[in-house]
């Protein structure tokens, strides 16, 4: 899930990767006809179109026919902008991915693309200029060929909006992929394209990475832009923008172009697979208390084996916290941007707060938070005091490992965002079980692909380090992706 920039928004790697052979060259006005499109990850992508192996134009056809092939089944684009993808392949293009098609999250501007937020109540804002994520991801060469799907605002772990009807997992329809990061999720699964730009306020990169069988790291509070120059800080700043990738040195090549570079951390440095062995905290218990599904519990006990294979130690850990008052404070600190959410929408439409405007799901937050406004500044001094208790996790640990969601992905439907609000929410509270102590706590966490379900669902592993260790995580992330390649799993749903 994903908490809005909203005043953004309302202002304005592998050898085991299929590195295909590229079609053949024809002029840049004329793009190759693509009969049967593959797809390289963006890293090699951009290698080859650098070396003239083919061209931006090429990779932009390629990527579209890919995506109108699947669509009608995951239903992950909100906005299509395949023309001017198209004008901006055939320009100067310049950067790390030079050429390179993606999609960008409909929660940040892209300009002159919609930015409607998965809301109904948003129709008709355009943005007149690209956030500052989205600056850096134009400056790195990146072309986008639309807005991925997202909930409601990012209010919720389902990618459901009514705005736009439910967006499915590319392993089984019949699931979700995850939110609010879905569109991009189910895109990128399908192969549509190498990566998706994400984001993540309380698991929306890990949970779609998770459920969509993906690489997704969150990246530690500050290391890549949020907020807007000049922009009023919230309390706590829980949000945090990067990718959904195949690959991880994908991953590592965004997060490299995106760097905010203002002195906060260093630049990250040469990323190899890890060589060290690390004391690694195994705890699988969901934080809240609430039951963790047994194929789940089996592949995140497979990982845990296959680390202690690698050389790892691996101690049994339980996290020292009070997971039900910690997650009632995120859910309350959650309700309350729900609320500022429908007010601004309200402003924006100029119709008020109700169900013509805004979801059910977005309302019944909204009314939480009004319902316990007195308790929202102890749970905001909850939460700013829990990063220095998360710190102290790695007094004895170099990371911890964890599942990613309660459960493999469920049924489309069950979280649908005009359903019983208590009833989705415990839905809610089962299925994000995990990753919301690493928002409040600005620390760096990732979902690796390493497990399936028996019936054939992915299972994410997690990952968490300290805040500031992303090095660290790359670094393991490649080891475990070389010891475990998944770029070749393809879903029931794909382009190629």
């Amino acid at each position: 899930m994903n908490r809005l920039s909203r005043r953004a928004m309302l202002a304005g790697s592998t050898a085991t990767l299929a590195l295909a052979a590229c079609a053949p060259r024809t002029s840049k006005d004329e793009p190759a006809a693509v009969v049967a499109p593959e797809l390289m990850d963006g890293t090699a992508m951009a290698a080859a179109i650098a070396a003239g192996e083919t061209t931006a134009r090429e990779q932009v056809e390629a990527a579209i026919a890919r995506a109108q092939a699947v669509e009608p089944q995951i239903n992950g684009i909100v906005t299509e902008t395949y023309e001017s993808a198209r004008s901006d392949a055939s320009g100067l293009l310049t950067g790390a991915f030079a050429g390179v098609p993606s999609f960008i999250k409909d929660l940040i501007d892209w300009r002159g693309a919609p930015t409607l937020a998965g809301s109904r109540g948003l129709e008709g804002h355009v943005a007149t200029g690209d956030n500052v994520f989205a600056s850096k991801w134009r400056r790195a060469g990146i072309v986008s060929l639309g807005k991925s799907a997202t909930p409601e605002a990012g209010l919720i772990s389902s990618t459901e909006p009514l705005s736009n009807g439910p967006t499915r997992n590319s392993w089984d329809v019949s699931r979700i992929p995850g939110g609010s990061s879905g569109g991009a999720a189910a895109l990128v699964a399908a192969r549509v394209v190498p990566f998706a730009h994400a984001s993540d306020g309380g698991g929306s990169i890990r949970i779609p990475a998770s459920t969509c069988g993906l690489f997704g790291l969150k990246p530690s509070r500050d290391r890549l832009p949020y907020s807007e120059p000049g922009a009023a800080a919230p309390p706590i700043q829980i949000s945090v923008n990067h990718a959904v990738t195949i690959s991880v040195r994908d991953s590592i090549a965004l997060f490299r172009a995106a760097e905010a570079n203002d002195g906060t951390y260093p630049l990250l440095g040469d990323v190899q697979p890890l060589t060290r062995r690390l004391r690694i905290g195994f705890a699988p218990e969901p934080i809240g208390g609430t039951p963790l599904h047994a194929d789940t519990r089996a592949a995140i006990e497979d990982v845990a084996q296959l680390c202690r294979e690698l050389g790892h130690t691996v101690v049994d850990y339980t996290l020292p916290m009070d997971g039900q008052k910690f997650m009632d404070s995120f859910i309350l600190y959650w309700a309350s941007g729900a609320a500022m959410f429908a007010q601004e929408v309200a402003v924006f439409s100029g119709k008020p707060v109700g169900p013509e405007i805004v979801e059910p799901w977005t309302l019944g937050l909204a009314g939480l938070a009004m319902a316990r406004m007195g308790e929202i500044p102890d749970a905001i001094a909850h939460l700013q005091a829990f990063e220095a208790q998360y710190a102290a996790f790695f007094d004895s640990l170099d990371v911890i490992l964890t599942p990613v969601t309660g459960s493999p992905a469920i049924p489309v439907g069950e979280q649908a965002p005009d359903r019983d609000f208590d009833t989705v929410m415990d839905s809610v509270l089962t299925f994000v079980a995990y990753t919301a102590p690493m928002n409040a706590a600005g620390a760096a966490s990732m979902s690796v692909p390493l497990a399936w379900s028996p019936s054939g669902l992915p299972i994410g592993a997690m990952f968490s380090a300290r805040k500031g260790d992303d090095g660290l995580l790359f670094e393991l992330a490649l080891e475990l992706e070389a010891a475990r390649p998944w770029a070749n799993r393809k879903p029931v749903v794909t382009a190629i």
